[in-house]
């Protein structure tokens, strides 16, 4: 399986000690791979992995909760780069108990930040939303700049802890960088957890049912490859400009009507049954991310374009959820597409 990672952009992280956090998840497991093929020392925290046998063996896999200050003092003592990606709440369902989503999101947040500011972490790096933090939109594509003004628990909480990353450096000397992250998609994404729209219209058409739609499907969002986002999370590492919160996104807008009819493409199974349901409260009718800062400070740009990060999706979807009457197991399936997507790094290193 090819890759847009081009481990020759890359500063050398040889021996760079690295701990994520959520790094059992769909950010994670990607970031963590992609952090050992640099050469970094790699530390992954998180209650469960969503796919067995999805890390790199090179990867100290920790089970745990950020809510456990003992793990979390053992594992961030003397990492020079922590990646926050943890998570605990669902964007769409978090307003039906915006107690429970604080608890789960900003109290760990500053529960993970004071341990790390006794314990030499040279820098975090945050995994904030670019879809959440912003609300509704004054103009598009949206810039750094533009006011926050979340319509969900999830967003504000994500926007909380970015106002405690800026309250601990100046109070604490912390060094941080927060990157808004568009609709991320790509491997490793699980299905029916209500997020992730591309892996889940994904997995509905590979199995033949309806593909469920909220509103009239025509609500656009920015979407952009999880190799993207974890390029610009390794670009992040070594930064120390004086912008500390970056948009990563495509830069395009595309509706979910859209997504729809690519994926009828794609699969070329005919035309897709679709079920529309009505809008959830709170959706915001656009949001497309302005990407110009990034690129201009790190350089990064996206590079995988949507149709080519679309096909390679629907590709690893299809072979990692094949029938388990298979001979070959789900576990070995997932090992062999990570040794292909080795495979593709070591060339590009070459």
């Amino acid at each position: 399986m090819t890759s847009d990672i081009d481990m020759n952009d890359r500063r050398d992280l040889c021996g760079t000690r690295c701990l994520v956090l959520g790094g059992g998840g769909f950010l994670g497991v990607n970031l963590c791979n992609a952090l050992v093929t640099c050469g970094a020392s790699v530390t992954a925290l998180g209650r469960s992995l969503a796919w067995p046998n999805a890390l790199n063996p090179r990867v100290a896999w920790t089970q745990g909760h950020l809510n456990d200050i003992s793990a979390l003092k053992e594992v961030v003592r003397g990492q020079d780069v922590v990646f926050h990606l943890a998570s605990s709440s669902i964007p769409a369902i978090s307003n039906q108990n915006p107690v429970a989503d604080l608890e789960a999101n900003v109290q760990v947040t500053v529960q993970l930040l004071d341990v790390c500011r006794g314990r030499d972490v040279g820098k975090l790096i945050f995994a904030s939303s670019g879809g959440a933090v912003y609300g509704q939109p004054e103009a598009l594509p949206i810039p750094e700049s533009s006011p926050t003004d979340p319509v969900s628990a999830y967003g504000i909480s994500k926007l909380t802890s970015e106002k405690y990353l800026a309250l601990y450096r100046h109070l604490h000397g912390l060094d941080y960088q927060i990157l808004r992250v568009a609709n991320a998609y790509g491997q490793y994404q699980v299905p029916h957890r209500g997020q992730g729209v591309v892996a889940t219209m994904i997995s509905r058409a590979l199995s033949g049912k309806p593909l469920e739609i909220w509103g009239t499907g025509d609500s656009i969002r920015d979407f952009v490859h999880v190799d993207d986002v974890v390029t610009a999370m390794i670009e992040a590492c070594a930064y120390t400009g004086a912008y500390k919160i970056m948009n990563v996104g495509s830069g395009c807008g595309l509706s979910i009507n859209q997504i729809c009819r690519d994926l009828e493409t794609v699969i070329a199974r005919g035309p897709l049954v679709k079920t529309y349901k009505p809008s959830q409260r709170g959706d915001v009718p656009a949001n497309i991310l302005d990407t110009s800062l990034i690129q201009h400070e790190l350089g990064w740009r996206p590079r995988v374009p949507w149709l080519t990060g679309l096909r390679r999706t629907v590709h690893w979807m299809a072979e990692a959820h094949q029938p388990r009457s298979r001979m070959v197991s789900r576990g070995e399936r997932i090992t062999r597409l990570n040794e292909e997507r080795a495979m593709a790094f070591t060339i590009q290193q070459g």
